[in-house]
């Protein structure tokens, strides 16, 4: 297990797991339900520029230690640089950077959610790309209930769920219960407790058994796509198609269909 520390001998704020091609990162601040502090944003930047180019993995599961997924940001800390404009700037800056980095590599990403998503912690939820959820999870944008309206942790909740229902959580800084979250798209699966980590091990087992560079081009086109006009979307995407039907993968996938057999996927 690696991990990714702050000061010398600090405990680590994330802690790395690789099992089967499958890495686990942990928010390993559970006693104050793992604030985005400073520390934690730079240690988890610093994990997803890591697994970029690792070959060995395949798929990221971001979980929270303790007894909630991620409160958001470390509102300590900002209070104490309430004067400081540019410390301000520069905490919503990396922040920003890191989630759309998490858009950026090419392993899928998936949020595994129990206890609270609140504030930037329901914004880490809606930049990965699936994401599952126990019963007992809640989901909320309360930075308007402390004067601080939730503006960055909308973007990424907004592109999932939409203006209204975004609009609902930012104006009344309520909890959401697991069933509203997929009723409304946040997240995709929503499980007893004892039943996360199976179902969070079930997708990633379907997802490893795919083509790694298929997924990873999907992903990369999906994100290029998903913002742009109908005819930008669609260029982009017959671009990477057409691309991709040249890749041996194509054609081991094709055939194998064909056949009526598993696809035997090229070594990479």
């Amino acid at each position: 297990m690696n991990a990714s520390e702050g000061a010398a001998g600090e405990t680590p704020f994330v802690l790395r797991r690789d099992d089967g091609g499958v890495v686990t990162l942990t928010l390993n601040r559970g006693e104050r339900f793992n604030p985005l502090s400073t520390a934690m944003i730079a240690a988890l930047e610093r994990e997803l520029d890591a697994l970029g180019p690792d070959r060995t993995a395949r798929i990221v599961v971001l979980a929270g230690a303790g007894r909630g997924f991620c409160a958001g940001h470390d509102l300590k800390e900002m209070r104490a640089h309430s004067a400081d404009k540019s410390w301000q700037q520069k905490l919503f800056a990396d922040a920003s950077r890191m989630m759309v980095k998490m858009t950026e590599i090419p392993q899928p990403i998936i949020a595994r959610v129990h206890g609270i998503a609140t504030a930037a912690g329901c914004q880490l939820v809606s930049m990965c790309d699936l994401a599952v959820a126990s019963d007992e999870a809640r989901f909320a944008l309360p930075g308007v209930n402390v004067g601080i309206f939730c503006s960055t942790p909308a973007v990424g909740v907004a592109r999932n769920i939409g203006r209204k229902r975004a609009l609902e959580m930012l104006l009344t800084g309520e909890l959401f219960d697991a069933p509203t979250a997929l009723g409304w798209g946040l997240v995709n699966r929503v499980v007893p407790a004892a039943s996360l980590d199976a179902e969070v091990a079930r997708l990633a087992s379907i997802i490893l058994a795919r083509s790694g560079k298929v997924v990873a081009t999907g992903k990369r086109a999906f994100y290029r796509q998903i913002d742009q006009p109908l005819e930008g979307a669609y260029a982009t995407t017959s671009e990477s198609m057409a691309l991709s039907m040249l890749e041996p993968d194509a054609a081991e996938g094709i055939d194998a269909f064909i056949e009526k057999r598993p696809p035997r996927w090229p070594e990479r």
